[in-house]
Order: structure tokens, then C-alpha cells, then sequence
């Protein structure tokens, strides 16, 4: 098969210039690492209760916002990394599935920016009022989860991608793990009409604390290093298999 975008283009066109450009993107791959890791200590250190106490509303909501924006950032990498259109008819389904695991984990990462965003502004607004503070978003947590589940299918084919360390089964499992956690707490943040109560406060934080150390250590496991020769290689190796022998 020929024209795949997510190998060549997000190498940066052709072998040649693929190679031209390797530092770059072991640079990129520290840099998604580092950006999901830091998120993650934010959400992880915003979902605990103790740490609510000593840093106040203001503060945590703080924290929660800066982590939105490291997941954010990371995620913009991972897409681009991915391919920088989306899929046509001819990509293989790793690639296709890589693709929109990391689009719609984009979409996600903007969903908490807003949710984050919001809750500060509420808590400068008004620090002292009842329940005020971030809460898990709903809409948030189940584009995370559908991201999950297609990381897994392009995993399960993973020596089709042009990187086939871009998913590994340690990372998929731990971010569908994460997900489902984001999920649960999610679900345990909603207010019931009757009470003006969460479902349950402790499943909330839980739920955000479990997320935050699979996303975190997801990502600490994905750092690893690329040299130059051996991404030639694997460039090299994928452009012969794309265009198989001249007719």
C-alpha cells in the first residue's frame, strides 16, 4: 500500500527527509512523556483531600486547570505524531485507529480545559461557596474512553504502524484503566436533585486519584529512546512495506 499519511508525513515526507529530521521527534516523544506525567501529578495531587485543605479552593482549582493544560499540550503531540490529516481510504487500521485515539483524546483534553476553567472561575468568584470546585467531566471522560478502546485496536496491530513503540499493551491498558477511573468518578460527581449531594464524594476523588496515577504512570513508561540510525531504519523499513515491489 502506498500514501499512507501517518508514517511519511508525520516523519516529515520522504525517507530522506524523515532521517533529516529524527532528533526532532525523539525531542517530541520526551516532551508527550513529560506533558501527560505532569498533567496526570496535577489531577492526582488535586484529587486529594488533604492537599485540597492546605491549598484551598482558589489553589486546587489552579491545579486542576494546569494539569488540563499539560494534558492538552501532550495530546496535541500525540495527534501530530499520529498524522497531520486525517486518515484516508488506503491507511491500514493501526494507523487509522492511532489516529483517531489521539484525535478525539485531543477532544477530550479541551473538554477538561473548559470544565477546569470554569470551576476556577467559580471558585474566585465565590471560594467560600458550598460544593464549589472541579469535578470530573462527563463529556471529558467518555471521549477519554473511546480514545482508549481505539488505542487498543491499533495495539493489537501494532508492527503495522510506522512506530510500532507508539502503543505498547502496558500503555494501552493502563490509559483504558485511567479512563474507566475518570469515568467512575464522573458518574460519582453527579448531583442528585433530591439531596444537592455527589452520589458519593469519596469515589469522586478515588476515582480522579486511580485515573491520574494510570495516566502518570502510562506515561513514564512510554519514555524511552529513539537514536537517529535506528528511526532510518524503521522509516526505511516502512516505506518498503507501504509501497511493496514496482509493478
Amino acid at each position: 500500500m502506498s500514501g499512507r499519511p501517518t508514517g511519511r508525513e508525520a516523519a516529515g515526507g520522504d525517507a530522506g527527509t524523515g532521517a533529516s529530521r529524527a532528533p526532532d521527534r525523539v525531542t517530541r516523544l520526551r516532551r508527550e512523556a513529560w506533558g501527560f506525567a505532569i498533567g496526570s501529578l496535577c489531577f492526582l495531587a488535586g484529587s486529594l483531600p488533604f492537599y485540597a485543605e492546605w491549598a484551598g479552593t482558589v489553589w486546587t482549582n489552579v491545579t486542576f486547570f494546569v494539569g488540563s493544560i499539560f494534558f492538552t499540550l501532550a495530546a496535541l503531540i500525540q495527534l501530530v505524531l499520529s498524522g497531520r490529516r486525517p486518515p484516508r481510504g488506503d491507511t491500514a487500521r493501526a494507523d487509522r485507529a492511532d489516529w483517531w485515539a489521539a484525535a478525539i483524546q485531543f477532544a477530550g483534553t479541551l473538554m477538561f480545559n473548559l470544565s477546569t476553567a470554569g470551576a476556577l472561575l467559580a471558585a474566585i468568584a465565590r471560594p467560600d461557596a458550598v460544593g464549589v470546585g472541579w469535578r470530573p467531566d462527563a463529556w471529558g471522560s467518555v471521549a477519554f474512553l473511546v480514545s482508549s478502546a481505539l488505542a487498543v485496536v491499533a495495539t493489537r496491530d501494532r508492527e503495522r504502524l510506522w512506530d510500532r513503540d507508539a502503543r505498547t499493551w502496558h500503555g494501552t491498558g493502563l490509559n483504558m484503566l485511567g479512563s474507566v477511573a475518570f469515568g467512575v468518578s464522573a458518574v460519582a460527581a453527579y448531583v442528585v436533585p433530591a439531596t444537592g449531594e455527589l452520589v458519593s464524594v469519596e469515589w469522586t476523588n478515588l476515582g480522579t486519584a486511580i485515573g491520574a496515577l494510570c495516566f502518570f504512570t502510562a506515561a513514564v513508561l512510554s519514555r524511552r529512546e529513539i537514536h537517529p540510525a535506528e528511526l532510518r531504519r524503521r522509516l526505511e523499513r516502512h516505506r518498503g512495506a507501504n509501497e511493496g515491489p514496482p509493478a
